[in-house]
């Protein structure tokens, strides 16, 4: 740097600061303003100074293309992040923000599309996909503006307290929500592994088999230790183990449609000598007419049912992954809105294109027949299949990674409502984490249907996180001499969000309907 003056500031005894990290420097009126902390040797008599070096760069520019946000010509002050030096690699990221977006929804896309057709399915995906994108684009850019990585202080600051309070709380309903999904095919799936292993082809009822002691094992032993992490990077190489789960899942999908035959009535009678009691089941419900038969094995290409209510709710839920964006972001190494946002796009579409593969193959192979849950209708061909003992047992692995990445926006909303000035403290890190686990726990206990899960949380919190909140943040906090109300880039942002409220109600209104005029068959095992 060219030093263009210096000055010197007396800074009074007790108060020294030794942070020299590169998050201390802002972009000012064309100089950049090292701020260089020397600190002397602390005695009774000696006070302590800090110089404050004012330089101009020659290499102001190659320094903004770092910034956050780029550097504005008409000299107004650009916000620094200060909140937090993060480590967090690129690579790492990708994974737990994936890992985030990745969850126990992927089993209910293949059902999805049976209700809503191929086509259908494909545009709503991509349109759901491209909200998400931008959303996360408003949220970063709002961050940028007031240089502030805390979802729950963009609330504050948007409307005082009460956003704030509104923040957190969307935030936590969703993660417990999720959190119970992830746990919920735990707790079904776990014990038909087990009692695949053990050779058995009955619930015989000893508490090893059993989904509500096996949640609470796998919550203190797995869970548990996972979720004390103090940071959230840490977890990247267990959200990379995971997602190598859900890509053998995948594959196994691709698979099974090339080996199992439709209708797969042919697959079980091969297997009736050793599972006649299972086939006979299948065999009632599924007998009929040959040409009810051959029908069920022909695509659609669109469909509308009163079951294509959920089909939305469910998407939105499989790709929201807003509450650790930010997180995220806080903990990455180098931090600037492009490299997060490119972050975003890359875990986005790799979850777009799993998401396709895995509800086209599942859905042709299956077709109408294909139940919310797709492990279960596999389970339906053969229940004793080696592969689809493997792949339950990948997914069980992967949703279980998944709850200590989805814990964390969570215990970081209590702390920012309950303990927003108190310095970081293990008891409470951990009490906080206990606290949920046991929440959640219960919830998975007492709630039967998995299916109202994805319905209701997908319905409420999901278009919240998506769509309302960063578009009425985007508009609250960008300042108006920035963007004023009638550019285009805020009218994007109140359509946004209007058409979050739009879809809250209808996806609400739809599911409320079919309880009441159809709830037998929204019952069973949706």
């Amino acid at each position: 740097f060219r030093t263009n003056r210096m000055e010197l500031q007396k800074i009074p005894n007790g108060h020294h600061y030794t942070d020299l990290s590169p998050e201390k420097i802002i972009l000012e009126d064309g100089c950049v303003h090292l701020h260089m902390q020397i600190v002397a040797k602390k005695t009774r008599r000696e006070p302590v100074f800090s110089f404050i070096l004012l330089a101009s760069s020659d290499s102001v520019e190659s320094a903004e293309r770092e910034e956050f946000l780029p550097h504005k010509a008409d000299g107004k002050k650009v916000q620094q992040f200060t909140d937090f030096e993060g480590k967090t690699t690129f690579g790492m990221s990708v994974f737990n923000l994936s890992n985030a977006i990745m969850g126990s929804g992927i089993l209910g896309l293949a059902y999805g599309m049976s209700n809503t057709g191929i086509i259908l399915f494909v545009i709503l995906l991509t349109f759901i996909a491209i909200l998400s994108g931008y959303s996360i684009h408003l949220l970063l850019k709002s961050a940028g503006v007031v240089g502030i990585r805390a979802y729950e202080q963009l609330g504050f600051r948007a409307f005082g307290s009460p956003g704030k309070v509104v923040a957190a709380c969307i935030i936590a309903m969703h993660n417990i929500g999720a959190m119970s999904s992830y746990l919920f095919i735990v707790k079904y799936e776990l014990p038909l592994v087990i009692q695949a292993f053990l050779g058995l082809t009955r619930n015989t009822g000893e508490w090893y088999l059993n989904g509500n002691y096996l949640i609470m094992v796998v919550s203190v032993s797995v869970i548990l230790p996972l979720a004390l992490m103090r940071q959230l990077g840490y977890l990247g190489y267990t959200s990379g183990f995971s997602l190598s789960c859900m890509v053998f899942f995948l594959i196994s999908v691709i698979y099974k449609k090339f080996v199992i035959p439709c209708p797969f009535e042919d697959v079980t009678a091969a297997s009736a000598m050793a599972h006649s009691d299972i086939t006979a089941g299948i065999e009632n419900t599924t007998g009929g007419p040959l040409g009810a038969i051959n029908d069920t094995c022909e695509p659609k290409l669109v469909t509308i049912n009163p079951q294509t209510a959920y089909t939305i709710p469910i998407l939105a839920f499989a790709f929201v992954c807003h509450p650790e964006v930010l997180p995220i972001y806080t903990e990455l190494r180098k931090p600037t809105k492009k490299r997060m946002q490119t972050i975003a796009n890359i875990s986005i579409g790799a979850m777009y294109i799993m998401y396709l593969l895995t509800a086209v193959f599942g859905y042709l192979t299956f077709y109408s027949r294909v139940e919310s849950e797709l492990l279960h209708t596999y389970s339906r061909v053969d229940p004793l299949d080696t592969l689809i003992l493997c792949v339950r047992l990948a997914v069980l692995v992967a949703v279980t990674l998944t709850v200590p990445v989805v814990l964390f926006p969570i215990r970081r909303a209590v702390v920012q409502l309950l303990f927003p000035d108190k310095p970081f403290h293990w008891a409470r890190h951990c009490g906080i984490a206990v606290c949920l686990l046991f929440i959640v726990n219960l919830l998975v206990i007492f709630v039967p249907n998995i299916r109202d899960i994805f319905g209701l949380i997908g319905a409420t919190s999901a278009p919240s996180l998506i769509f309302i909140l960063p578009g009425i943040f985007y508009i609250r906090i960008v300042p108006e001499e920035q963007e004023p109300m009638k550019s285009r880039n805020k009218i994007q942002a109140a359509a946004f969000a209007a058409l979050g409220f739009v879809f809250m109600v209808m996806s609400l209104s739809f599911i409320i309907a079919d309880w009441i005029t159809g709830e037998s068959r929204s019952g069973g095992g949706h």
